[in-house]
C-alpha cells in the first residue's frame, strides 16, 4: 500500500489571524483533497493529527504522486478567502500496515507522516521505497529531485527524500526541517518508538507551556530514556542552539556532572576557571535543551541543574531518573506501562495489536521469527504475557526475544519465575537493561540500607497492602527506618506504587516484576520465615476481626476490606498449609475466612 499524508503549512497562524476565513478555506480545502484522491483510485481514511491533515491510501505508487501533483496544483490556482494561501505540505510513502476499524495502522504510517513533517508547503517528498516504484511512471517533464538523506523525527536510520517536481508548480524550496536542520547528538534507534503517542503529547506540551524542568519517572525497564529521545527528537525545531543528550549512567560521583555536560556541549575548561562557571556563560544566551539521562544516582547534582536553569533564560532540561530531584519548578511525568488488554474479558484477536504492550510484543517477536502473528490459538496467551509482565517495554522486548524458541502458550507456563527467563537482551543495549534483573537491581543498589530492608520485607504481600499492614509486617526491631518515612521513599523512586482503596484510604502496591526481585532479596537474607509469620499473623487478626462485622451494621466496608485483601489473606492460608508452616493457625483464618 502507498500513503499519502498531507498538512497545511502555519495553519496555527491562520486560524489565528482569520478564524472566519479558516472554515470555508478548510471546507475547500476538504473537497479539493478529496476530488484529487477520487479520481486517481485512492481512498480517503481520515483526518490525522491536526485539524487541517489528510489521510489517503492507494494501491499504486504512480496514483499517489498523481494525486499529489493533482492536489498541488488545484491549490496554486485556488482563490483562497485567507490572508495567504493556503498551502499543504505532503508525504508519500510505501510500506505495509494494519487495517483495524476503518483505519491504518503501523511503522510504515508513522514513517509517511515523520517525511510529511520535513517539508514546506507546496512541496511533495517521497521515501525511496515509493520513489522506486513510481519512477518509471512519471509522466513527460515529471522528474524525482534526489534530495540526499535526512534523519526524521522517530530516530530510525536516515531516509533518502526525494521530491517531485513539475514544470508548472515551484521546485525551489527552504531546506527540509529534518533532524539535521539543527545540532544534536540524539542516537539512532533500530526501530521507531511504538504506543507512547499520549505520552510523547503530554511531555511536550509541559516543556511547551512554560516548564523548564521535566522529570520523567518510573522504575527500570519502563522506556523513560526512549521516551525522552522522541521527545528531544519532537522539540528540535524550538531550540535554535540544539538539543543534547547527556548519558550520567557511566558517572556516581555528583561533582562530575559539570564536566560531563561540558564536554558533551564542547565547552572546554580555559584558564583554570571552573567547569560551571564556563558551563554557565556558554549556556547563558543559547536557547538549547539537555536530556539529562539516568539522573537518579547523582541526586546531589540537582543543585548544578538549578544554578544552570537560573541563570540560562534559554535552557530547558528534561530529566529521567527513578526518583525526582525535588527543584522547585521541577514537573513530574510518571512514565505509566504500556496499554493492557483485559486478560478477564480479552479482545478480538483482530484488534488486540491495538494495544500498545501488544504491539511491542509483536513486533519483538517478528524480529527474532519472522512467521510469527498474533492468531486466535495463541491471543490468549499473548495477552496474558502482556499482562504478566506489567506492561513493561523491558520485560516484553525480552519475552518477545523468547519466541525464537518458546510459543506463547509455552511461555505462559514460565513466567511464574519471571527473572530467569527474561535475560539476554540486545548486546549493544546497556549492561543494566540486559536483563529485567539488572534492570530492578540498578534501583536496589541505590537505596540505603534500612530501605532495602523494608523493601525486601514488602514483598510478602501480594496484591497490596496499608500503612497498617506494613508497619505490623514489616517494622521489627532492626528495620531502622519509619515504616512512613520509607515507604515515601520507595514510592518517590518508583519501587512502589501509590493509590487508593475503596474506603479512600492510601493503598500501596508492587509490580509483580520487582515484587519477584524483592522477594528473592527476603529469601537471600534469612527473614522469610519471620516475616510471613508476621504476615499471616496480620491477616488472621483481620479476618477474626472482620468475622463478626459480617453480621453487623457495618457489614459492607468490611466485605469490601476483606475482598481488597483477599490475595493476602489467600497466601497466608497457603504458607501456613505449606511446609513450616502453621497448622492450628491455618485452620483458625479458614474458619474466620469461612464466615
Amino acid at each position: 500500500m502507498t500513503f499519502l499524508l498531507t498538512d497545511v503549512e502555519g495553519s496555527t497562524a491562520l486560524w489565528e489571524r482569520a478564524p472566519a476565513a479558516m472554515r470555508p478555506a478548510l471546507a475547500r480545502h476538504d473537497a479539493l483533497f478529496e476530488m484529487a484522491v477520487r479520481e486517481h483510485g485512492g481512498v480517503h481514511i481520515r483526518p490525522r493529527g491536526e485539524g487541517d491533515s489528510r489521510f489517503a491510501v492507494f494501491a499504486s505508487a504512480p496514483n499517489a504522486v498523481g494525486a499529489a501533483l493533482a492536489i498541488q496544483r488545484a491549490f496554486a490556482v485556488e482563490t483562497w478567502p485567507t490572508p495567504r494561501p493556503v498551502r499543504v505540505r505532503i508525504g508519500i510513502h510505501t510500506g505495509e500496515a494494519e487495517l483495524r476499524d476503518g483505519d491504518y495502522y503501523g511503522s510504515a504510517v508513522n514513517r509517511c507522516a515523520r517525511l510529511r513533517g520535513i517539508g514546506h508547503g507546496g512541496q511533495v517528498l517521497l521515501t525511496e521505497a515509493t520513489a522506486a516504484l513510481a519512477r518509471d511512471s512519471m509522466p513527460s517533464g515529471e522528474a524525482l529531485l534526489d534530495l540526499g538523506e535526512h534523519r526524521l523525527k522517530d530516530l530510525t536510520q536516515p531516509e533518502r527524500v526525494f521530491q517531485v517536481t513539475a514544470p508548472d508548480l515551484p521546485s525551489e524550496f527552504a531546506p527540509l526541517v529534518s533532524l539535521d536542520a539543527r545540532p544534536h547528538n540524539l542516537p539512532i534507534h533500530p526501530t521507531p518508538l511504538l504506543g507512547r503517542q499520549r505520552e510523547v503529547s503530554e511531555v511536550r506540551t509541559l516543556l511547551q507551556d512554560g516548564s523548564r524542568l521535566v522529570t520523567l519517572t518510573g522504575p527500570g525497564g519502563t522506556g523513560k530514556t526512549r521516551l525522552s529521545l522522541q521527545v528531544a527528537a519532537e522539540l528540535l525545531d524550538d531550540f535554535d542552539h540544539g538539543v543534547f543528550l547527556v548519558e550520567l549512567a557511566p558517572i556516581v560521583d555528583a561533582t562530575l556532572a559539570p564536566s560531563t555536560i561540558a564536554q558533551v556541549l564542547g565547552v572546554r575548561d580555559i584558564g583554570g576557571r571552573p567547569v560551571l562557571d564556563g558551563l554557565k556563560k556558554h549556556l547563558r544566551a543559547r536557547k538549547l535543551m539537555l536530556v539529562l539521562d539516568n539522573f537518579e544516582q547523582i541526586l546531589t547534582a540537582a543543585l548544578v541543574v538549578a544554578d544552570l536553569l537560573a541563570t540560562s533564560p534559554g535552557l530547558k532540561m528534561l530529566v529521567t531518573s527513578r526518583e525526582p530531584l525535588r527543584l522547585r519548578g521541577e514537573r513530574e511525568y510518571a512514565v505509566p506501562p504500556l496499554g493492557l488488554p483485559d486478560v478477564h474479558h480479552p479482545p478480538p484477536v483482530e484488534t488486540l495489536s491495538g494495544y500498545a504492550a501488544v504491539a511491542l510484543f509483536l513486533e519483538r517477536a517478528v524480529a527474532v521469527r519472522a512467521d510469527f502473528a498474533v492468531t486466535n490459538e495463541n491471543a490468549a496467551a499473548v495477552a496474558e504475557i502482556c499482562t504478566r509482565l506489567d506492561g513493561l517495554p523491558l520485560a516484553i522486548e525480552l519475552a518477545a526475544a523468547r519466541m525464537r524458541l518458546l510459543t506463547p502458550q509455552a511461555m505462559v507456563g514460565r513466567l511464574e519465575r519471571r527473572l530467569p527467563l527474561l535475560t539476554g537482551g540486545a548486546r549493544d543495549l546497556p549492561t543494566r537493561q540486559q536483563t529485567l534483573r539488572n534492570a530492578i537491581g540498578w534501583s536496589h543498589d541505590l537505596l540505603d540500607e534500612p530501605e532495602r530492608r523494608l523493601f525486601r520485607r514488602l514483598s510478602a504481600f501480594v496484591g497490596g497492602w496499608s500503612l497498617e499492614a506494613a508497619e505490623e509486617v514489616c517494622d521489627l526491631d532492626d528495620l531502622g527506618v519509619e515504616t512512613l518515612d520509607g515507604l515515601e521513599s520507595l514510592v518517590a523512586k518508583s519501587l512502589v506504587k501509590q493509590g487508593e482503596d475503596s474506603s479512600g484510604e492510601a493503598r500501596f502496591s508492587m509490580l509483580e516484576t520487582i515484587r519477584e526481585y524483592a522477594f528473592g532479596q527476603l529469601e537471600t537474607s534469612g527473614e522469610v520465615v519471620t516475616v510471613r509469620h508476621r504476615h499471616t499473623q496480620h491477616f488472621l487478626k483481620l479476618a477474626e476481626r472482620a468475622a463478626p462485622e459480617l453480621r453487623g451494621p457495618n457489614q459492607v466496608a468490611w466485605l469490601d476490606r476483606l475482598t481488597t485483601d483477599h490475595d493476602n489473606a489467600r497466601a497466608a492460608l497457603t504458607w501456613t498449609q505449606g511446609e513450616g508452616g502453621d497448622l492450628e493457625r491455618a485452620l483458625r483464618l479458614a474458619a474466620a475466612l469461612s464466615e
